[in-house]
């Protein structure tokens, strides 16, 4: 038997056997009469691609990773651009809002409310590792992606975003470690449904939340002291303040945050080269102000204030929308997190006539409201603008503000596009267009595999910022024309590894890490110390 139903239906592969993991297709005659044995390998993508719907997909690939990591991590790294979507966005919300009804195991660690006085025990009896860990990527499941609370299945996150540093940045699975903390949750449905298995409570606030994130960290400072913790998907209230007290004591970062900010400002200053423009030029509104969008707008004012703006002036070029209207200096309603981007403006009450007031060159939707950049929107957006930049960065593809074939129809084709999802191309007057998708995936594997090999006590905004730039140029003109403001997925390998070796070098010249004794070289390093599943036995052909 090469495969299994389960009794909700999912397809896996055969626990038993695990290098016949679904049915093949008929294998054509050898020249010489003889039939080639399907490799692992190929076995592995045969299975991939007969599951039909997404969530298949990504238990199968689940299944796979536990049973047969070899198969499982060549097949992800040979075919990055295809399977990716399966393992992270846009699969893993639906893998976060069903965790627990799936038939798959967890990798990860779970942090309780209840381990408070013994996360360190916790910690040290998941990970029996020989090697010392790399990275950690911990969420409390609060906010996930646009889904909001998760609770514990926010482990789902966790799991899928870590095997971004072995995919992209070639760190070491087994220097990994997925985290989920536990504290409760306040999504009623979940509550309230008996196949949940996490706390069934309210979320843990207050002091004895932060306690909690504290032990954690101090835990890791002391177990792993260069490990580097990511922060993912923590709710507004508590995702700033995190982060702000402990970037400067533990190498740490906020994929939402400084991540998305990265391949943001990477993906306009892409965009620029195909509208001629320059960045001191560009006004931006942003739909959403939460964790994200804020944290676009500050790199950006980073970027502009490099190029000579005052700091007022370049926090100026960035403009905000929530769900109460403009972000502007007359509402006294605002969250800390909102108060630099409150510029003395006049209130406007939604979308369209902050458009019509600010008339921005570049649209930026961070909001998780599907659809909320309308025809009209987007239409005048292109009156305003010869080549309008549009980004309905919110994931999962549920909560885009608009999908690719609405932005290009819309503008005639002008848009300078770039989605938080995958969209596929299309063809518009005779021209294929394809749509850039702002993927982290681009950037926080190598940033976090650098600050690891330089041994960094920190991951400064400085860094995010050289990496947006030189990721920007990583595509040619031509490519760019087409839409292409990103490097094609399959090349994450080459790109990454071009991006660690360049962001280690920067937080050597800036005093935030060092080479390791015996290294002279960062390129070289980085290559020695990339990750790459064992080889493939070869197979035999039967007479």
């Amino acid at each position: 038997v090469a495969a299994r139903v389960t009794e909700r239906g999912y397809v896996t592969p055969n626990r038993t056997h695990t290098h016949n993991l679904s049915p093949p297709p008929a294998h054509p005659p050898h020249p010489h009469g003889a039939v080639r044995d399907m490799s692992a390998s190929l076995t592995a993508l045969t299975g991939f691609r007969a599951a039909s719907r997404a969530i298949d997909k990504y238990v199968y690939l689940r299944t796979l990773q536990e049973h047969d990591s070899n198969s499982f991590y060549r097949l992800l790294m040979a075919n990055s651009m295809e399977i990716m979507p399966y393992v992270y966005t846009p699969t893993v919300g639906e893998a976060c809002q069903t965790y627990h009804t799936l038939p798959i195991t967890t990798q990860g660690v779970y942090i309780t409310a209840d381990d408070a006085g013994s996360v360190g025990a916790r910690l040290r009896q998941h990970y029996r590792g020989a090697d010392d860990l790399k990275v950690a990527v911990v969420t409390d499941g609060e906010r996930i992606l646009g889904l909001g609370d998760l609770g514990a299945g926010g482990m789902g996150i966790s799991e899928g975003k870590i095997l971004l540093y072995t995919v992209c940045a070639g760190v070491n699975p087994r220097q990994c470690l997925p985290v989920c903390l536990d504290v409760g949750t306040n999504n009623k449905e979940l509550l309230a449904d008996p196949a949940y298995k996490g706390l069934r409570r309210e979320r843990l606030r207050g002091v004895a939340y932060d306690a909690l994130v504290d032990e954690f960290m101090s835990e890791m400072r002391s177990w792993q002291p260069r490990c580097l913790v990511q922060f993912e998907d923590f709710g507004n209230t508590n995702a700033f303040r995190i982060l702000e007290k402990y970037r400067r004591v533990q190498p740490c970062f906020n994929d939402d945050i400084q991540g998305t900010a990265c391949v943001a400002l990477a993906g306009l200053m892409s965009g620029l080269r195909v509208t001629g423009k320059c960045l001191t030029e560009q006004r931006v509104l942003f739909l959403g102000a939460g964790e994200a969008g804020v944290g676009i707008g500050e790199l950006i004012a980073m970027a502009l204030e490099k190029k000579g703006l005052p700091h007022k002036e370049a926090m100026g070029r960035c403009y905000f929308l929530d769900s109460k209207g403009l972000v502007c200096k007359s509402r006294t309603d605002l969250q800390p997190h909102k108060v630099a981007f409150a510029h003395d403006v006049a209130y406007q009450a939604d979308l369209l006539s902050a458009i019509r007031a600010i008339r921005p060159t570049a649209l930026i939707g961070v909001s998780t409201m599907a659809g909320a950049f309308t025809e009209e929107v987007v239409r005048l957006m292109g009156e305003m603008n010869d080549r309008p930049i549009i980004m309905p960065l919110s994931n999962p593809t549920s909560k885009a503000e608009c999908t690719f074939e609405q932005a290009v129809s819309w503008t005639d084709g002008r848009v300078v596009f770039a989605s938080g999802s995958p969209f596929p191309p299309l063809t518009h007057k005779g021209r294929t267009l394809y749509p850039a998708q702002a993927n982290n995936a681009y950037v926080f594997p190598a940033l976090g595999h650098a600050a690891v090999l330089a041994g960094a006590r920190e991951v400064s905004d400085d860094v995010f910022l050289a990496a947006a730039e030189s990721l920007s140029t990583v595509t040619s003109l031509e490519e760019v024309e087409q839409g292409k403001l990103f490097p094609d997925f399959n090349s994450i390998q080459a790109v990454s590894a071009e991006l660690t070796a360049k962001v280690a070098g920067l937080m050597e010249e800036a005093g935030q890490g060092k080479k390791p004794p015996g290294v002279t070289d960062w390129r070289a390093y980085v290559a020695q110390e990339f990750f790459k599943p064992e080889d493939e036995a070869p197979t035999r052909s039967k007479m």
